[in-house]
């Protein structure tokens, strides 16, 4: 199996996890006399094996990706930088839309609100930093295809 395969198996299975706990949750409870539309043993059973499978693939996509090395950096580095240039980027946007409003004024009497950073310069570095997101990410998803999952 490769690492790309594992994990859209765990996306799914996070997905079904959520859906069997809401079945769950709906069949907990019924009226006195009457009886569930769905028997919650064999959805805790179908649950607790999604749970195992889950724990299976995190564990050995997490080790796979400690192995793998893609220009001198382990997997797990690449994902970490990722993850970090995401947040970087999503500050960055947040900072420049708040600096962008425009503060009109009624009168030249009242107090003028201006923008402390250069509004320009930080979107040309979002830019710059979203090309670096979208090469690492494309180097990170090209691999995840080529390598096959440690079993």
């Amino acid at each position: 199996m490769k690492l790309a395969e594992a994990l859209q198996e765990r996306a799914d299975l996070n997905r079904n996890i959520e859906q069997l706990k809401s079945r769950l949750k709906a069949s907990v409870l019924v009226q006195e006399g009457e009886k569930t539309l769905e028997d919650p043993r064999e959805l805790k059973k179908e649950l607790d094996g999604c749970l195992d499978r889950l724990e299976y693939l995190i564990k050995q996509i997490n080790l796979t990706n400690a192995k793998i090395v893609v220009d001198g950096l382990s997997m797990t580095a690449l994902i970490a930088k990722r993850d970090a240039l995401i947040l970087k980027i999503a500050a960055y946007k947040d900072i420049v839309s708040e600096a962008a409003h425009m503060n009109y004024r009624a009168r030249s009497t009242e107090i003028k609100i201006i923008a402390a950073i250069d509004v320009t310069a930080w979107q040309k570095e979002i830019d710059i930093l979203a090309k670096e997101l979208r090469l690492l990410d494309n180097k990170i998803q090209m691999t995840n295809w080529t390598y096959d999952l440690i079993a």
